[in-house]
């Protein structure tokens, strides 16, 4: 699932792996910067050996981060392999890149798979189409070897785009989307990325974890068959998940300043690293902004000046019995030395217009501050607060 924050400012065996993901601005706003500042650094990947445990083998890359709330990280596909910086998102359960025969501009900016030069290639007679909040892709199925790190699928099946529709997608810093939620989400009669991994045993755990940077400088992690605990501090709390699809659990309320601003009868959270902002209902987002900010500037709710940040209120989300806290500086970007925009979007009511339940999407604003930990094999995620 992909929601950006595309503010109108104008117009306004015993084996974990660990990939690197890089975390990049996506915006087309002059005020919030038209093109990406500066290129991303030559990444040299290198090998860890945890010293805890000598058989768990890691792979890191070496990561650049910018202000923002998209990470992505390396993959190969093919032989010999053919490289793709892809989004690792638990939003959506299908594998993608931009194929040689995509003329799309968002294409053409991206790098592309050549099936003809990969001999372990194989066609699949099965066309696609994907729709995600950032744009839509139009394609074929292959299958081929991936690659994630160290990390080595065979016969998966993956698309390749033909036709990309989204301004969105050319403006982005990676090529395709590696899904990560579950099977129930995939293109019918495709297996995902994980669930290949597991199958073909070259993970020793049904497990895999997000460390997403909240500071310049720090590395973003995605890992692999296990946990690295040096990523949380504290214990981790389980939830279960309540709905096999998106990783999706229940959450009692959503408070600021003692008063009940969502959830009020219990709702429903998806835990996506593919979103980047808190995502609600229309209606109840737009009466937390008419609260956090109620004097706007540039005629947009969520624009606001940086030095209400110090003002403003904490966020509280109940989940499984335990209080996670959002304070305002995660749930306020800056986009400039003086103006700043919050991290809410309105829009969950899209998701099933037939439910009348209430849903919300816990994206990086949320994620930044707590490493997750998606377990499979027992439909759970784990909570922690990130080093």
């Amino acid at each position: 699932m992909k929601w950006l924050v595309l503010l109108g400012l104008v117009a306004l065996s015993e084996c974990i792996v660990i990939i690197p993901l890089t975390k990049m601005k996506i915006t087309q706003e002059p005020i919030r910067e038209k093109q990406l500042q500066g290129k991303f650094l030559d990444e040299q990947s290198h090998s860890l050996s945890q010293n805890s445990h000598p058989d768990h083998k890691f792979s890191s890359h070496g990561l650049r981060n910018f202000r923002n709330i998209v990470y992505f990280g390396k993959i190969s596909i093919g032989t010999p392999p053919q490289e793709f910086q892809v989004n690792f998102d638990t939003g959506s359960s299908d594998l993608w890149v931009p194929s040689v025969d995509c003329q799309s501009p968002s294409c053409s900016k991206h790098k592309r798979f050549n099936p003809q030069k990969s001999t372990t290639f194989r066609h699949l007679d099965q066309k696609i189409n994907l729709s995600y909040g950032s744009g839509r892709m139009n394609g074929v199925l292959g299958c081929d070897t991936v690659q994630i790190g160290n990390l080595v699928i065979v016969n998966q099946t993956f698309g390749l785009s033909q036709n990309q529709s989204s301004g969105v997608l050319e403006q982005v810093p990676y090529d395709g989307l590696l899904g990560l939620a579950y099977p129930s989400l995939a293109v019918r009669g495709t297996t995902p990325v994980f669930d290949n991994l597991k199958n073909q045993r070259v993970i020793s755990e049904p497990v895999f974890a997000f460390y997403l940077s909240s500071q310049p400088g720090n590395s973003s992690v995605v890992m692999f068959g296990g946990v690295d605990h040096t990523y949380h501090k504290g214990k981790i709390q389980w939830v279960p998940v309540t709905r096999t699809s998106f990783w999706q659990v229940a959450m009692s309320s959503i408070s600021i300043n003692g008063n009940v601003v969502g959830c009020s009868q219990g709702c429903q959270a998806i835990v996506d690293t593919g979103t980047s902002s808190l995502v609600g209902p229309t209606h109840l987002v737009t009466n937390i902004l008419k609260l956090i900010n109620p004097k706007p500037i540039l005629d947009d709710k969520q624009v606001l000046l940086c030095e209400a940040i110090k003002s403003l209120p904490v966020l509280l989300l109940t989940i499984n019995g335990i209080i996670y806290t959002v304070p305002p500086h995660y749930y306020v970007q800056q986009i400039s030395q003086e103006i700043c925009f919050s991290s809410f979007q309105g829009g969950t009511e899209l998701l099933n217009p037939s439910e009348t339940s209430e849903t919300w999407i816990l994206g990086d604003v949320f994620l930044r501050l707590y490493f997750s930990v998606y377990d499979r094999g027992n439909n759970r995620i784990g909570l922690a607060p990130a080093a």
